[in-house]
């Protein structure tokens, strides 16, 4: 568990994780955040990909921030190992961002693209957001996955391609909060001010709560519930390693193979 989970004023910065798939725009919504909020932050940003450095050189290129305050991950393997398995590269990336240039307020840290089931461990990031995007379908938020339905934040993206996808932007929207069962969702585009204020209050708003050293990091867990085939036609609750807890079904489970 971070070092903030205690109710004390925190002694560093907030980590805030982007997750979702590719394509989304999470590098996108990361300069559009630190454009909006790089005149009354100090800011860091830490990007991960398999194997190059490309996102960290698009935000870079953007002109968003002092160059040396984007730092690259290569991950060598699939993302989320680097943001939930072994987060020693990312955590090392942030502690450097730390003594380089703080003391900051806010470090970004952007997984690489990865699935729906794609979540940061809270020991890593104190809090997260799951992006989605128009493009990929209105369908997409209804398959739920733990960053769609637990993230501190969904937020749906690329708002204004809605009318060129046919995807309802409002029926995607409202989807997602039902989803969440009310917890916070975005409709952002970068192009729509209203939104990008959105977007830029609730990380104001989480920071202060931070700040306060009430926030406490919630691990919205590995994956989702689901079922998998078993004996009797009846499902019973198990658990992974992390915590999570789901029904097991063992309907169509070979009796040979039964333990």
């Amino acid at each position: 568990m971070p070092e903030n989970a205690t109710a004390t004023a925190p002694t560093r910065a907030l980590r805030l994780g982007v997750a979702g798939p590719v394509g989304t725009g999470k590098s996108s919504l990361i300069a559009t955040l630190c454009r909006a909020l790089s005149g009354e932050l100090s800011l860091g940003v830490i990007t991960n990909d398999i194997y190059t450095d490309e996102d960290a050189r698009f935000l870079r290129s953007a002109g968003v921030l002092d160059p040396e305050r984007i730092r690259p991950v290569e991950t060598g393997a699939c993302p989320h190992t680097a943001i939930r398995d072994d987060v020693t590269a990312n955590l090392l990336a942030a502690e450097d961002l730390e003594a380089d240039f703080g003391p900051l307020d806010l470090v970004i840290i952007e997984s690489g693209g990865d699935n729906l089931t794609a979540t940061f461990s809270p020991a890593l990031v104190d809090a997260q957001l799951f992006v989605l995007d128009v493009a990929g379908g209105g369908d997409v938020v209804r398959k739920g996955g733990p960053g769609i339905a637990r993230a501190d934040l969904l937020v749906i993206n690329k708002t204004d391609l809605g009318v060129h996808v046919g995807v309802d932007v409002d029926r995607m929207t409202r989807e997602g909060r039902e989803a969440r069962q009310g917890a916070p969702v975005v409709a952002l585009s970068r192009h729509d001010e209203a939104s990008v204020q959105l977007l830029t209050g609730w990380v104001r708003d989480t920071l202060a709560h931070y700040r306060t050293g009430a926030h406490t990091p919630v691990d919205p867990g590995p994956m989702a519930p689901h079922f998998h085939a078993g004996h009797e036609g009846e499902p019973h609750p198990h658990t992974h390693a992390g915590g999570t807890t789901h029904a097991h079904d063992h309907a169509a489970e070979p009796a040979g193979q039964r333990a």
